[in-house]
């Protein structure tokens, strides 16, 4: 792991006081927590009793309880977080404190453009800037590639950037290098999309790294399986999550849930009814302007789909 680089302006303001330090939750085991402090050591913690659940990239204060050992005692105020539902439905903290979402994705395991779509609406609606990544680009066909451009063109015309890449002949390393640069990215994505294959390329010294995270922790070799923060040579920092098969929301207002979706937010508000929830209501601005082609079908069919579940 590089040196910790200096606060960007994503995470949040400190009001330590005396008694407590100031710390950086680097990686969540569950009960137990991995937190750095402000000159890059590691500290084995637990929270206090009563804490509300803390997430990989929390700002906190604690207090030490003997040799690499402490309680984190007050959780900073978040400025973003990442919530996903677990097996009941309960919403959890991945992350916290990102200002950009790298949504990975690729053509094995295949696409998945409705998990692409759920991932840049807990973007949104956690106001970060999400990001769309092709891995394994050197696999695809010339007509693989023809129909992946097409569907990024759809995401391109709501506002999204997306980058080809290849961590295996090291193409769009460098391009995908200055998105991170200066900011805090939570890269999520399919298990299998490669994930760990571009982290290596971004962080030459990812062993070394993984290595030091497990001394400290002793809790082995197994951060691919958390949540983990990595400061980046450059200058940012990047969470990296583990591979998923499918993400769910979890509960989101059925009445909010159009201001994920950012191309519905110029209808929003225009609508013959103010509980419009852009269905099958007559006088819908957003159904009108799916019908004048200015909202996609595809897009507008996930809306629907994440409305009835």
């Amino acid at each position: 792991m590089s040196a910790r680089q200096p606060p960007d302006s994503n995470q949040p303001d400190r009001k330590s006081d005396a008694a407590t330090r100031a710390g950086l939750v680097i990686v969540n085991y569950g009960k137990n927590l991995l937190v750095e402090d402000d000159d890059g050591a590691l500290y084995q913690c637990v929270a206090r009793r009563g804490l509300q659940q803390l997430a990989c990239g929390d700002a906190v204060d604690w207090q030490p309880t003997g040799e690499q050992a402490g309680v984190v005692e007050i959780l900073q105020p978040r400025n973003t977080v990442l919530l996903k539902a677990d097996g009941r439905n309960r919403q959890r903290p991945l992350a916290a404190n990102f200002d950009q979402v790298v949504i990975e994705a690729a053509t094995e395991p295949a696409m998945d453009a409705f998990l692409i779509d759920k991932y840049t609406i807990a973007a949104e609606l956690a106001g970060a800037t999400p990001l769309i990544i092709i891995n394994k680009a050197d696999l695809l066909s010339a007509a693989d590639r023809q129909s992946i451009e097409s569907l990024m063109q759809e995401f391109r015309a709501i506002g999204y950037r997306y980058l080809f890449t290849s961590a295996l002949e090291n193409t769009g390393i460098d391009a995908f290098r200055d998105q991170l640069t200066g900011r805090t990215s939570i890269l999520v994505g399919q298990s299998g999309v490669g994930k760990s294959s571009l982290i290596k390329r971004l962080l030459p010294e990812q062993d070394i790294a993984v290595g030091r995270l497990s001394t400290a922790s002793g809790q082995g070799k197994h951060t691919t399986t958390t949540t983990t923060l990595y400061h980046l040579p450059g200058g940012g920092n990047l969470i990296d999550s583990p591979g998923v098969r499918d993400f769910r929301l979890g509960e989101v207002d059925p009445n909010t849930l159009g201001n994920g979706f950012r191309e519905f937010i110029p209808h929003l508000g225009r609508c013959r009814f103010n509980d419009c929830l852009h269905l099958t209501e007559p006088g819908c601005a957003v159904i009108e302007a799916v019908n004048a082609g200015r909202i996609s079908e595809r897009r507008m069919e996930s809306y629907r789909r994440l409305q009835s579940q």
